[in-house]
């Protein structure tokens, strides 16, 4: 059976319809070309059309021309438009008439720079030019950094190298700072939220630097589809940007299919598990023999989702080691062959996390299946694009799990399909961002007393740093004086800076065989657990916290473990504060503690508890930015007087603002925390608290402060659409116990926000 076959099969499956909210057939869009634009190097035009490529795609043709003509541009075209071209052309070209032009390329990921590094590699062995291209990363040995900073005319790297490895050793990159002619920031939509703020100061050192050394540089940026590219990409670059919008690229039929799994338990409005669905779902494709990628949002759901196929796999005639996982934690060399296998077609399938979200080249595949809804649509659209990347039919599967974002989408095909992806976000001027990256800034270059940053003037802050002993102010500069080195302390994602090395001690002398985050280690890797790597299961030993160390032995044994974290709100200050109708709002920061306690042993197969226990790990604290609303003390009364559970209200509606919230804001789920307070001990009143989970906020619970009767809004007619009775995993959660009252309360709550007349 095809593909095609396949998809007839499911359409007349009557059991698979009855809980399709959606099936979309986006036809087919034959590719729209241009010729070689006629200032292009002649020996590029030949080397291409050696390579059987006569012609651009129109969005090629036009980017390769406003870069030639000096601009600075954004290209935000769908995965597999062949945007590779729209940078390496211009660069290619510009070197080829300047030997001494260089040009420095940045990507999210070290698996993409490898990526990109294969394919220009392969244009200048084409080329047979003396262009040397070297990627620049934490694993590229010490003896050959030296050759890369003094003649690596293209120079592949990542912002956490570009922070930490090249901009406050700028002095051993002269030769790249003075002939700086291009630098490529690849998807640009990735840079959001916290990274993204990061990332908007790393780029304004970069300028910096670079404009002392009296260069220039143009920035080509390439993006996914989203709503605000040329926004997004001018306040990363603080560059005025041309956008690329029109996509030239052919496209093949497309069946994208939202999938709601049935309700097991009517009464609680629990749902079949998304795991057990995405796996009878990708077990009908992988016999048909499609080559298929299947998504989840954790590690845990892809280590699950993989040992289930893998059996379901031989099953049907595919050899072991032609079903693999891909994640984070795996080794790079790991992560490469699965890559390669993906584009050979010697690899039938693929469980991976986000991390093959971006535009690593994986090959042309027929199908993707999405274990729970990605977050943003744009991500949704980034996963969909990983299936039909040539001109073949493709399906896509998005399977919804019972949380309210994944309900709110799967129940509102229209809101998905009908409108732009969402408008990226990111907020530089942070003050706890912004302040992080002067004080990296100033150990680069001194600060004159007049200079803007980012197109403001900041020496009120370089003020503070001095009164701080950081900066000494000169007669007209100010000069770094600490003696640390400032970049090492400034993360720019939300991970801890510290790994942990997993090490198979079964092994004489012991096997690295991944590495894991602290902040997920204290789940996955804690003494006791069971950790798949690979489909393999690992029991573990012991977790040296100290020397960040995980001891593991393989095993086999018919379960997986599950660890609960517990979170803690320690210290509060309001920054803002206002008296709403409906109680008092406020904005400030928080300090939040929170550990691992518990551990659950669950039955592969049956998803059963069939044991538990304890955890004993230092607690891990962060500070960041939280909203919160102070409910009224005459409010909990009134609910007590009807009936109604204050306690179980609370939780509800933050359960449900927390899931709400992401779609206002333009958040991922995960960005955000909601915990509520029947008393809290800081305002001395009942209160929900929407907070940013990364280390010092980025912005996201500012705008709920701005937003929250608009969210609150929303949050109401969801919970009023669900079809449950009392509460359940798809409105108030699954954790409450509510004898009945958890939805009622929530109701009542929100509607003191949206409703006037409520308020009395």
């Amino acid at each position: 059976m095809n593909l095609a076959q396949l998809l007839d099969q499911l359409r007349g499956d009557g059991r698979f319809m009855r809980n399709v909210t959606r099936w979309e057939v986006i036809p087919p869009e034959a590719g729209e070309f241009r010729a070689f634009p006629a200032a292009l190097d002649a020996r590029l035009t030949a080397v291409l059309q050696a390579r059987g490529i006569d012609r651009l795609f129109s969005h090629q043709a036009e980017a390769v021309e406003l870069a030639l003509a000096g601009r600075s541009l954004v290209i935000p075209t769908p995965t597999a438009s062949g945007k590779t071209l729209c940078y390496n052309l211009p660069v290619l070209h510009t070197v080829l008439a300047d030997p001494q032009a260089r040009a420095l390329y940045l990507f999210p990921t070290k698996a993409l720079s490898q990526d990109q590094m294969h394919e220009v590699h392969g244009l200048i062995t084409d080329l047979g030019a003396d262009i040397k291209t070297y990627t620049f990363d934490g694993d590229t040995p010490e003896t050959a950094r030296q050759a890369i900073r003094s003649s690596g005319h293209i120079v592949i790297t990542n912002p956490d190298m570009l922070h930490q490895g090249i901009l406050p050793h700028h002095t051993l990159w002269v030769k790249l700072f003075e002939n700086l002619k291009y630098v490529v920031v690849d998807e640009v939509h990735h840079y959001r939220g916290v990274f993204g703020s990061h990332v908007a100061n790393v780029l304004r050192r970069l300028q910096r630097i670079a404009a002392f050394y009296g260069s220039h540089p143009q920035f080509i940026c390439c993006s996914a589809t989203i709503a605000n590219p040329r926004e997004l990409a001018e306040k990363l670059t603080g560059m005025p940007m041309a956008a690329v919008e029109r996509n030239g690229a052919p496209r093949g039929e497309k069946h994208f299919i939202f999938y709601n799994p049935p309700v097991v338990n009517a009464e609680l409005g629990i749902r079949a598990s998304v795991i057990k669905t995405a796996r009878s779902i990708a077990e009908r494709f992988l016999a048909s023999r499609a080559q298929l990628i299947v998504f989840a949002r954790s590690r845990i759901r892809v280590e699950l989702l993989l040992t289930y196929l893998e059996k379901s796999g031989r099953k049907v005639g595919i050899k072991s080691g032609q079903v693999r996982g891909y994640r984070g934690g795996y080794l790079p060399g790991e992560r490469r062959a699965i890559e390669a296998g993906l584009r050979s077609g010697e690899i039938s399938a693929v469980v991976s996390t986000n991390a093959l979200e971006l535009g690593i080249d994986i090959g042309r595949l027929d199908a993707c299946i999405m274990a729970g809804y990605a977050g943003t649509v744009a991500s949704t659209w980034q996963q969909a694009g990983r299936a039909g990347r040539r001109q073949n039919l493709s399906a896509v599967v998005l399977i919804a799990s019972s949380n309210p974002s994944d309900q709110y989408i799967i129940n509102n095909p229209d809101y998905f399909f009908g409108r732009s992806p969402e408008h990226a976000t990111v907020d530089p001027d942070n003050l706890i961002i912004l302040m992080s990256h002067l004080k990296c800034a100033a150990f680069e270059l001194p600060f004159l007393v007049d200079e803007e940053y980012g197109g403001r003037r900041v020496a009120e802050i370089l003020d503070y740093l001095v009164d701080m002993k950081v900066l000494h102010r000169g007669v007209d500069k100010y000069h770094w004086m600490s003696d640390t080195y400032p970049a090492e302390d400034v993360s720019l994602r939300s991970a801890a800076p510290d790994n942990v090395v997993i090490i198979d001690r079964s092994v004489p002398g012991g096997r690295v065989i991944g590495e894991m985050d602290l902040f997920s280690a204290q789940e996955m890797l804690h003494d006791d657990a069971i950790y798949i790597h690979g489909a393999q299961q690992y029991h573990v030993d012991k977790l040296d916290w100290d020397r960040r160390e995980a001891h593991v032995q393989p095993v086999t044994v018919d379960y997986y473990t599950d660890a609960q974290r517990k979170s803690e709100l320690k210290t509060l200050t309001a920054e803002t504060e206002k008296d709403d109708p409906w109680g008092r709002s406020a904005l400030g920061e928080v300090g939040l503690v929170s550990k691992v306690t518990v551990y659950k042993k669950i039955k592969l197969g049956t998803h059963e508890n069939v044991g538990a226990g304890r955890v004993h790990l230092p607690e891990i604290e962060m500070h960041t930015t939280s909203f919160w609303w102070e409910v009224p003390e005459d409010l909990a009364e009134r609910m007590s007087a009807a009936g109604l559970d204050p306690g179980d209200a609370l939780k509800g509606a933050a359960h449900l603002l927390g899931r709400v919230a992401p779609f206002f804001v333009m958040a991922d789920p995960s960005d955000l925390c909601a915990q509520a307070m029947v008393r809290s001990p800081f305002t001395g009143h009942p209160t929900i608290y929407l907070y940013d989970s990364f280390p010092g906020g980025v912005g996201f619970a500012r705008r709920i402060f701005d937003q929250f009767a608009e969210i609150c809004a929303a949050a109401r007619a969801h919970l009023q659409r669900c079809s449950c009775g009392s509460g359940c995993p798809s409105c108030v959660g699954a954790s409450v116990d509510s004898g009945g009252t958890a939805r009622k309360g929530a109701l009542f709550l929100l509607e003191q926000v949206t409703l006037p007349e409520s308020r009395h």
